[in-house]
């Protein structure tokens, strides 16, 4: 299985990332040890965030055997990411 990270780009000031942190959550819990996630504060960690030309929040990147292969941005499903995860797991 390849090695799979979800980038979590968030700040504590933005609404729709606090909406997004239980969603997160489950996500970790559901998929166990086959994805990393890793949340990053674009306040406290701007060089990161500049590397990934982060722009809005939430934003996350999934990496895949350190590359990143997909980028999304703004309020997602727990559905949607969990989609992307398996996928890019199984591929």
């Amino acid at each position: 299985m390849s090695a799979i990270e979800l980038l979590d780009f968030y700040a504590e000031w933005c609404g729709p990332c606090h909406h997004m942190e239980p969603i997160i959550q489950e996500i970790e819990k559901e998929l166990g040890d086959s994805v990393k996630i890793n949340k990053i504060n674009v306040d406290t960690d701007q060089d990161t965030a500049g590397e990934y030309n982060v722009m809005s929040m939430p934003t996350y990147i999934i990496k895949k055997d350190g590359k990143v292969v997909d980028q999304l941005v703004g309020v997602q499903s727990k559905d949607t990411l969990l989609a992307k995860l398996k996928y890019f797991s199984a591929s």
